[in-house]
């Protein structure tokens, strides 16, 4: 009798096991392929914010030259225009760096750039624009270098938490 139920409970002990394991794998595998969605949403949101903060510096620049030597009141106001358009571009993208973001201190340094960006064009001579030039070229160069430094694999450096 006492063989029987040893038996019995090894039989039970054994599928309870059994079933335990593939689905410890399983909750592994759905928290991996969470983590690696969030990190691709953030690496693609702050990836989109950079490209708007780099077309927004490249427009007010070319606000600065038209303004400053060979640009129509047409050409500059058209510019102005586009200048404002692009600025909106960059403030939603930062929206989306915010949303999935965990690190508040990568936030804040991408809220930063568009205040520094915004004095390009009033730059009273052309040393002091190439001097913010200089500035916000760095400015978002640390930004992505930031985000990337942030938004590591699992294993391979570090993913902030969920």
């Amino acid at each position: 009798m006492a063989a029987s139920v040893t038996a019995v409970l090894g039989t039970l002990l054994g599928a309870g096991l059994t079933h335990r394991f593939p689905l410890r794998s399983v909750e592994r595998t759905e928290r991996f392929t969470r983590d690696e969605r969030l990190r691709q949403e953030r690496m693609d949101a702050c990836s989109a914010y950079a490209g708007a903060l780099v077309n927004y510096r490249r427009i007010l620049v070319h606000r600065w030259f038209r303004e400053h030597e060979d640009g129509t009141p047409e050409e500059c106001h058209q510019i102005r225009m586009d200048g404002y358009e692009l600025r909106s571009v960059a403030q939603e993208a930062l929206f989306r760096v915010q949303m999935p973001a965990a690190d508040d201190a990568l936030v804040e340094r991408g809220r930063q750039a568009p205040a520094r960006i915004d004095q390009l064009h009033k730059a009273e001579n052309r040393p002091e624009l190439d001097r913010r030039r200089d500035d916000t070229r760095t400015q978002v160069r640390e930004f992505v270098s930031a985000a990337k430094g942030r938004s590591r694999c699992p294993g391979k450096g570090t993913l902030e938490a969920s």
